[in-house]
């Protein structure tokens, strides 16, 4: 008895101690997160905390996804979260991604948290090369990255080298072409400059607007084996169920468009899917474990779901949504523009101050230039008074002298000589005396003529003195002028701006009420985005012959040869479902 006892309080207070919350890490694209989860918590209560913390309100395309024994799985909402088979120690790890993918990114995708989270998933798809895309698609999808993380395009920034240690194109590309990570650069950033103006959110959409058509987007593939136990792949996407021969992931053998199939169903590994005309046969096939049909029918019933969804009125919801995402567009679109102003403005505001500098500096040194030049003309009208002086001294110095050689020569005539020869040096002397006063007069005749030049020159450059500071007076008026515009220019602002399983058989059947109706609408849809991408297809063309003569051929994959066998025979994603279905 006391045993007994002993053993229910020993249990009861073990029960007392058991952890009545868990840790959970919940890991984005672009973050990881930590939650703190009560025990009782299903896989809802979860998906929607981290829905919730995202700011995510199409919730519809997104899910958990861990992993057991190297098989992906998705958390059930209806299923508390240990429940699962989840690893025991903490924390818990899930990573947020999206399940199912929309037929059209522009018309599906609402939110631009959704439309980034899908940017985001897709891009490292490619890179990671299980998307397979062509180089030209490969080298224009970079240039829209580029642009959504750097924004638009300046040189002045946006320098050589640049992208040097960005990931943005998948190995196998590089590997293809003889080509240096500079040249790779030059031709994303040559794309990268015409996408000026684009915001991320339109870049990113962009990305996806060309990702979608490539041939393994948004593909879940399986191995399978069909009844001859032939080895093929199973693919699930948003428009349906494709077989695939294992070498080919690009080009599926027979198609089964969702609108197409009535019934699809598994029994243990066994896998039925029902087409909706019954003169088909039944496809069956077999996969290698349980767990994969559980998934595959999970991947099969949203899908599905979303399909019908897509061809009918939107729900209030999605209409809410997509109001408020046409006001949000318009309210950012208003703001780009009002900031798109505002630097126009400034740029204007700094080329016209740039402008003004530039005049008051042109000024300046007019003025310094007129201020050497009256020093200049001060110190030339002084050098000329100077000559001026020292020339009419020299002057009056040979007027005297002149005179003196007249006296002499007076002298000389009043003596007498009496013999001939004294005579004859007598008169020697005095026409040498008469020749040197007609020099001495000549020179000071010339002294004077160059005195009264002097002091012409002198009046000259007094007057080109007093012109000099009367344009010294004029410069200082207009620099005085300039400054007071300079200063009174208002500076403008700097800081501008599942499906729960129970069982090991389960069977879900579709609707087929107004099947053909949605047939046509599909095929009306498909013709209409054709002619969209034709323009694309021209500029991808384009590129490709750019860089074809630089491929290595001999390092070309299986599905590189495959894709271009593909587009030589004009076939695309759409219209190859077409043919085989």
């Amino acid at each position: 008895m006391a045993g007994a006892i002993a053993s229910r309080m020993s249990f009861s207070s073990l029960k007392r101690k058991q952890p009545k919350t868990f840790t959970v890490r919940i890991v984005t694209m672009d973050a990881e997160m930590e939650f703190s989860c009560e025990v009782k918590w299903k896989g809802k209560d979860l998906f929607d905390l981290v829905c919730r913390t995202l700011g995510l309100r199409e919730t519809w395309f997104f899910g958990l996804q861990y992993t057991i024994k190297d098989t992906v799985a998705w958390l059930k909402m209806d299923k508390k979260v240990l429940d699962h088979d989840v690893p025991t120690e903490e924390p818990v790890t899930f990573h947020f991604l999206a399940k199912f993918y929309p037929e059209n990114a522009e018309e599906e995708l609402v939110q631009e948290i959704t439309q980034h989270l899908f940017f985001l998933q897709v891009k490292k798809q490619i890179l990671d090369e299980k998307i397979h895309c062509p180089p030209e698609a490969s080298v224009l999808l970079a240039s829209y990255a580029v642009q959504a993380k750097y924004g638009d395009y300046d040189p002045n920034v946006h320098k050589r080298g640049f992208l040097a240690q960005e990931e943005l194109l998948p190995k196998r590309v590089i590997n293809l072409y003889q080509m240096t990570p500079e040249m790779w650069e030059e031709r994303i950033t040559a794309w990268y400059a015409e996408h000026r103006g684009r915001a991320r959110d339109e870049a990113e959409m962009e990305y996806l607007k060309i990702a979608q058509d490539l041939e393994m987007y948004g593909v879940n593939y399986f191995a399978i084996r069909n009844k001859k136990g032939t080895e093929l792949l199973l693919g699930v996407d948003a428009l349906g169920l494709h077989i695939y021969d294992p070498d080919n992931r690009l080009t599926p053998k027979i198609s089964f468009p969702w609108n197409e199939i009535r019934n699809i169903s598994y029994s243990d590994k066994e896998f039925t899917i029902k087409p909706l005309d019954k003169k088909i046969d039944v496809f069956k096939f077999n996969s290698s474990k349980l767990r994969v049909n559980k998934l595959i029918l999970q991947l099969c019933i949203g899908n599905h779901d979303l399909f019908m969804r897509r061809r009918k009125a939107d729900s209030l919801e999605v209409q809410q949504m997509k109001a408020q995402a046409r006001e949000e567009k318009a309210r950012k679109q208003m703001e780009r523009q009002r900031l798109a102003r505002e630097k126009q403005m400034r740029e204007e505001a700094e080329r016209t101050r740039d402008e003004l500098e530039r005049r008051l500096m042109q000024l300046k040194e007019e003025a310094t230039m007129a201020n050497e030049a009256l020093m200049r003309s001060e110190e030339t009208a002084d050098l000329l008074a100077e000559k001026a002086q020292i020339t009419e001294e020299e002057a009056k110095l040979l007027a005297q002298k002149a005179a003196e050689a007249e006296q002499e020569m007076q002298r000389i005539k009043a003596t007498a000589i009496r013999t001939e020869e004294e005579k004859r040096l007598m008169e020697q002397k005095v026409l040498e005396a008469e020749m040197l006063a007609l020099k001495m007069a000549e020179e000071s005749e010339r002294r004077a003529k160059e005195a009264d030049q002097l002091k012409q020159d002198l009046q000259e450059a007094r007057e080109s003195e007093r012109r000099a500071k009367q344009k010294l007076l004029e410069i200082t008026s207009k620099s005085s002028y300039t400054q007071s515009v300079n200063s009174n220019t208002t500076a403008l602002p700097t800081d501008l701006p599942s499906f729960n399983l129970i069982s090991e058989s389960l069977s879900f059947d579709f609707k087929d009420t107004d099947m053909k109706r949605l047939s046509m609408e599909i095929e009306k849809e498909k013709v209409e985005y054709m002619e969209k991408s034709k323009h694309l297809q021209e500029q991808l063309n384009e590129l490709k012959t750019e860089i074809e003569a630089l491929k290595l051929k001999e390092r070309e994959t299986a599905l590189d040869i495959l894709h271009n066998e593909n587009a030589s025979r004009g076939n695309s994603k759409h219209n190859t479902i077409k043919k085989v279905s």
